[in-house]
């Protein structure tokens, strides 16, 4: 499953045909291990220290959505490093996609808000024999997220580049101990574009894109419009004690979901889940299917990059018999469009710090109401 969440990741690189301009990042990472939960105070032991290497892509607007971005970067990276207890915890190897937004952009200066996705590995994680003490990770494979804020000071066809980014090692519950693993990082980077393209765009370069591209392609999504949609989520999810069984989780939701302009969008979701592995919560007490079942409702934020959405939301439980995590959900994932009535969902489940599930599913768009 966690293999599906990589390449899901990379279709955020391919998700366009575009006119861009290539070029890589190297980046030294230096931070430490947030013990967001007791039962980790005795695991951080020594600074994080990273190495990321990335491809890039700079789009130059050959999409409206693109030229509304103004020139967003998407690529891939490659992660090297540790997490803050090489014994514990061990080494961790990671590859993500990622977008960059600029927030602020002036002559060779620019801020960016970056967002990614991806697969990490470990060769260390929880053992009852050899690693009793890794109660983070129970895992080899585990998502991995990344949201950072990025400076960037060009010169030429090449940069600097200053980041501060939270990096986020999980598998969702899919395999017990997994508290996760939370890493606040401070970077610094050396990039590069290629075919002696500046970091800057002059006038000329501007000329010639506007030659091959001489307007910009309509997005694939219609904006400003509303949609209602279906969404099914099947997934699996592990609960303590450590070596318990896994348990099935059915979950959907009705969408009304509105893409306000080329950069945003909002939709408010009437949600169901099924979790079976409540039937183990309070074990003396007889439950039925209806017992377990939970109701909520949500709101989330969309960042769409044409058939690409960013998806950050949270709910609150309006029907849940046994309150086993509180009232409030939180939900991080991404959407891509395969045609545009339907939709692949992948994301993460949470309730504050702790991960509930990893949700892999389908939407159907029923209707396209323009304005």
């Amino acid at each position: 499953m966690l293999k599906c969440a990589l390449k899901f990741s990379f279709l955020l690189v391919f998700c366009a045909h575009s006119f861009a301009q290539s070029g890589f990042e190297i980046r030294e990472k230096v931070g430490f291990l947030a013990a967001h939960h007791a039962g980790m105070a005795h695991i951080p032991k020594q600074l994080a220290i990273a190495t990321e290497v990335s491809y890039l892509k700079r789009l130059t607007g050959s999409q409206l959505w693109q030229k509304s971005y103004r020139e967003p970067i998407v690529g891939s990276t490659l992660f090297i490093g540790s997490v803050g207890n090489n014994q514990i915890l061990g080494r961790y190897v990671g590859v993500y996609g990622f977008a960059e937004l600029p927030i602020i952009k002036y002559k060779k200066y620019r801020m960016d808000w970056k967002f990614s996705t991806g697969v990490g590995y470990t060769n260390n994680p929880y053992d009852p024999i050899t690693n009793p003490k890794n109660v983070a990770i129970g895992s080899h494979f585990n998502a991995l997220m990344c949201f950072a804020l990025k400076q960037t000071i060009g010169f030429r066809n090449s940069a600097m580049t200053l980041g501060l980014d939270m990096t986020h090692f999980s598998n969702g519950a899919f395999k017990v101990p997994n508290l996760g693993i939370n890493l606040p990082y401070v970077s610094l980077g050396f990039q590069h574009f290629f075919q002696g393209v500046s970091h800057r765009i002059n006038q000329g370069e501007k000329d010639e894109i506007s030659r091959i591209n001489p307007s910009p392609r309509p997005n694939f999504l219609t904006y400003q419009q509303w949609q209602l949609s279906l969404n099914g989520i099947f997934t699996c999810k592990e609960t303590m004690p450590i070596g318990g069984k896994k348990y099935p989780v059915y979950a959907g939701s009705i969408s009304l979901r509105r893409y306000g302009s080329q950069k945003s969008g909002v939709e408010v979701n009437f949600d169901v889940f099924s979790k079976q592995a409540l039937l183990n919560y309070e074990p003396m007490v007889q439950k039925s299917q209806w017992d377990i079942l939970q109701l909520g409702i949500s709101a989330s934020y969309i960042l769409p990059l044409d058939r690409f959405n960013f998806v950050y939301g949270a709910g609150m439980y309006i029907r849940d018999k046994y309150r086993a995590d509180g009232p409030l959900y939180i939900r991080l994932g991404c959407r891509y469009y395969l045609t545009k009535n339907i939709s692949a969902v992948f994301g993460l489940k949470t309730h504050y710090a702790k991960a509930d599930y990893l949700e892999f599913g389908l939407s159907y768009h029923f209707i396209h109401l323009k304005k």
